[in-house]
């Protein structure tokens, strides 16, 4: 199985695409999809992806971001769990905003896990990118932690980790990678833009809730992603 998924489906420009990529890139949309709509079958949908990703990821030379999959499965088995079990009385979780604390904690996180793989990539491995590679899977960790708790803010990280990937899998030869978070950018947008007027309507007076409603149903209906 292995074997299969690390040949090649095609090439473009004298480039292989692996089954891997191939089937990251689908199940990738999906998930992603999936998550901008507050649908609960992201989670196993992105738990096959980021096995697929991981694959791809260790064979490039991306340590970090195969190494960070690994910790993905765990987030994603939780997340599974939160969105159906962690709102008010073990009902399901409802999209909120990252208080000034919470972000002072993402903050000091992230410069740590920052440095650290940074130093570890560069010392201990063979990467070529040990300083993107080492952000990225800072800004993706969070914005992971972010997505389990339905905290709005968690799409602004996701863009900004995206920004970098996108140039830095081009960089790699992973082209058909880089489409993909090009496209990832794009939903990102729409998720954003999505759980923003989930968030309005939550917090909306009884007697504006149902235009609220019809608001979010329509962005919802307009995500198709």
């Amino acid at each position: 199985m292995i074997d299969w998924l690390t040949g090649a489906a095609f090439s473009v420009a004298g480039t292989a695409t692996t089954w891997a990529e191939l089937l990251g890139f689908a199940t990738g949309v999906v998930n992603v999809w999936l998550v901008a709509r507050q649908r609960i079958a992201n989670w196993p949908v992105g738990l096959a992806n980021v096995l697929l990703l991981m694959l791809l990821f260790w064979t490039a030379g991306l340590y970090a971001d195969a190494g960070l999959q690994i910790v993905y499965v765990g987030l994603g088995l939780y997340g599974w769990w939160h969105w159906l079990f962690g709102g008010e009385q073990r009902s399901r979780l409802a999209v909120s905003r990252t208080g000034r604390s919470e972000w002072l904690a993402l903050a000091a996180a992230g410069l740590l896990l920052t440095g650290g793989l940074w130093l570890l990539l560069d010392r201990a491995t063979d990467s070529t990118v040990p300083l993107p590679d080492a952000l990225t899977t800072a800004l993706s960790l969070l914005a992971t932690y972010g997505q389990t708790r339905k905290r709005v803010e968690s799409w602004w990280l996701w863009i900004a980790a995206d920004l970098i990937y996108i140039p830095l899998y081009a960089y790699k030869g992973l082209y058909l990678t880089s489409a993909l978070y090009l496209v990832f950018l794009a939903l990102c947008v729409v998720g954003l833009r999505a759980w923003r007027a989930d968030l309005r309507g939550d917090a909306a007076t009884p007697s504006q809730a149902p235009d609220a409603a019809e608001r979010v149903t329509g962005g919802a209906a307009r995500l198709g992603r």
